[in-house]
């Protein structure tokens, strides 16, 4: 238990404004009505229990997935003050649950901390809901009120039972709208599970189940009394370390607590994941700042107290001391404030001294107290910085000083004549001939065209100056404009679509997820925004008469035969690549904005993304042979 009073009653919960905005523009309030705002429901509920736990008042959470895609929410908090409001005249419970913006987050009143960005959950869900049923277990008694269509009540709040004095908790199940949600009312398992995984390492000591009754035996407990201590040790587990078991470091100022959890590995990527109040601050923010800031300052000051670095050598960068280290922020705060394109950027000043000095201090007592490991880490910073001054002349040679640099590509990206980025795009084609075809059917007046030779270097096992000094990844930072690293500008971005174009079989696979382990590790701002994606050359090419139609793949090959007469005599015919293709059916099928498909990339989870990477693209061949043994009988058809 905290400071925070144990009475939570219906004072503590303040009334905002209605409801009536919902079901009309949904998106506003869940980010939209896909597979993604499906999600979004389950978490504004799970928040509220959360909510509890944050509050010391919560130790179990079950998020249970029915077989007719029904969510049930079930925890051990105070459970839902079941008392007249006194602005509503109604219960509380149905005021929370019928009330935009009425709950315990508003005021101070009921949580100290609230994991909730928005704190509309419960009503929103109600509001985008076929049904939905809540039961509060307090007093004895067991209280229960069902919403239909849309949050309308179907009775008033009361008692339907009893139970034991020492039960107490709330109950939510609901029923997502299918006609509000029409793409999908299907829940993913492996969505769910991964961000309660997420909750429960950022919560030490809370459990966390989620039963997938659609499947037998399905069911999963998370508890980890590490925290995010554990959280590192997972995302660093298919990694050779530098030091044995992760740094843990807390502290608490003005209600506002600090956790840092960090431990360098032997590669070469930097992975910092920030969060405030459970929610991943994608974008960073003033706490991350603060880490960073210190955790530059304290090596470089360990570095030269212990001769590792002389009075006239040059001081550590942060690229520098961020080499190989995996790290998690996490902050409580009580009043968040969040700023940046997708509001995940946290922006509370005060913060960034405050998670400064609770770094400084303890990772100076950690480096002071456990020297073996602490002249590893500076070996480790050592090694880096020197791979970075290697790197210098290389990555001067991918700065965009004006024209003369693209000049330089001449015979490599042939370029469109538009100056505006926003209407300008660059195709990345494996192989000459493809490039070729590429040239002679773009649009030349907003379409460039980069060829690649070969399989460009695998950036997850490369130092910084082996990938600025590889010929290809130099030609693309400069096409791209944006400078790399420290110096990267999205403003100077000269293609607003950056568009992968490979052939669709094995090679080409291979070839895109070079490039796209590239884009993730070195300008993921671009992948954040929407400016990275994969072309879909057809596969097939069926010839029915005076009908030519491309297929994409076997699934819509199968398709599209189904739908022709059963003895129809018909011819088809498959790509055996780009290159095969002259100008206008690449233009026609590939290229051509009218009729082309073109897939965005994205991240929808960036600690997923990184441990997916570091499997296939990494050092380590077990996870590897590992992740291939589990998925290859996913794989219906293999060119080899």
């Amino acid at each position: 238990m905290n400071e925070n009073k144990t009475h939570y009653d219906s004072s503590d919960i303040q009334v905002l404004e209605g409801l009536e905005a919902v079901k009309k523009r949904p998106g506003m309030y869940i980010g939209s009505t896909g597979s993604r705002g499906l999600h979004h429901l389950v978490w504004e509920i799970v928040d509220n229990a959360v909510d509890e736990a944050l509050a010391g008042y919560c130790d179990d959470i079950e998020i249970i997935i029915e077989k007719d895609n029904v969510i049930t929410v079930n925890d051990d908090g105070r459970g839902i003050p079941t008392g007249i409001h006194k602005k509503t005249g109604k219960s509380t419970v149905e005021t929370i649950f019928t009330v935009l913006h009425a709950g315990g987050k508003f005021g101070g009143g009921g949580y100290k901390v609230s994991g909730g960005l928005h704190g509309v959950g419960a009503s929103v869900v109600n509001a985008l809901s076929k049904f939905l049923e809540v039961k509060i277990y307090k007093e004895g008694k067991v209280y229960y009120q069902r919403f239909e269509n849309g949050g309308k009540p179907t009775d008033e709040l009361k008692v339907i039972g009893e139970c034991s004095l020492d039960r107490t908790g709330t109950s939510v199940s609901f029923k997502a709208d299918p006609e509000i949600f029409t793409e999908t009312i299907e829940y993913d398992y492996d969505i769910l599970m991964t961000r309660i995984r997420e909750l429960a390492f950022l919560n030490k000591g809370i459990r966390f189940l989620i039963r997938d009754e659609r499947v037998e035996d399905k069911v999963e407990t998370f508890l980890y009394l590490g925290g995010i201590s554990e959280y590192v040790t997972m995302l660093n587990k298919n990694k050779t370390l530098i030091h044995e078991k992760p740094i843990y470091l807390e502290g608490k100022e003005d209600n506002i607590s600090v956790e840092i959890a960090l431990q360098y590995n032997d590669g070469y990527i930097a992975n910092t994941y920030s969060f405030v109040n459970n929610i991943n601050t994608y974008e960073g923010g003033t706490h991350d700042e603060g880490v960073k800031r210190a955790l530059t300052r304290v090596i470089n000051s360990y570095a030269r107290k212990n001769k590792f670095l002389k009075d006239n050598d040059e001081a550590l960068s942060g690229e520098d001391v961020r080499e190989g280290l995996t790290m998690i922020i996490s902050v409580k705060h009580p009043n968040p404030q969040f700023e940046g394109q997708t509001k995940t950027k946290f922006g509370n000043v005060e913060v960034r001294k405050i998670a400064d000095n609770v770094f400084a201090e303890g990772f100076e007592r950690f480096l002071l107290e456990n020297p073996d490991e602490a002249k590893k880490i500076i070996e480790k910073t050592l090694t880096a910085a020197r791979a970075r001054m290697a790197a210098k002349k290389a990555r001067e040679l991918t700065r965009r000083k004006g024209a003369l640099e693209i000049n330089g590509l001449i015979g490599k990206l042939t370029d469109c004549s538009s100056k505006d980025a926003t209407i300008s795009e660059m195709f990345i084609v494996e192989g000459d001939s493809a490039g070729g075809s590429a040239k002679a059917g773009r649009d030349t007046k907003t379409q460039a065209i980069l060829p690649l030779r070969g399989k460009i270097l695998n950036v997850e096992k490369a130092r910084i100056d082996r990938v600025f000094a590889n010929e290809e990844i130099r030609s693309l930072i400069t096409a791209i404009g944006t400078g790399v690293g420290e110096e990267f500008d999205i403003e100077k971005l000269r293609y607003h679509k950056i568009i992968i174009m490979t052939d669709a079989d094995v090679d080409g696979a291979h070839i895109r997820t070079l490039l796209l382990t590239f884009f993730y590790r070195f300008f993921r701002p671009l992948i954040e925004n929407g400016h990275i994606y994969i072309a879909q050359p057809p596969l097939y090419k069926v010839v029915h008469g005076k009908t030519k139609k491309n297929i994409l793949n076997d699934r819509d090959l199968e398709e599209y035969l189904a739908t022709l007469p059963e003895n129809a005599k018909k011819e088809i015919s498959r790509y055996k690549g780009l290159g095969e293709m002259d100008a206008i059916e690449l233009c026609e099928t590939t290229m051509n904005i009218e009729n082309r498909i073109l897939l965005r990339v994205n991240i929808e989870d960036a600690i997923k993304a990184d441990e997916v990477f570091n499997v296939l693209m990494g050092e380590e061949v077990e996870p590897r042979r590992n992740f291939i043994e589990t998925n290859a009988l996913y794989v219906k058809n293999l060119d080899v």
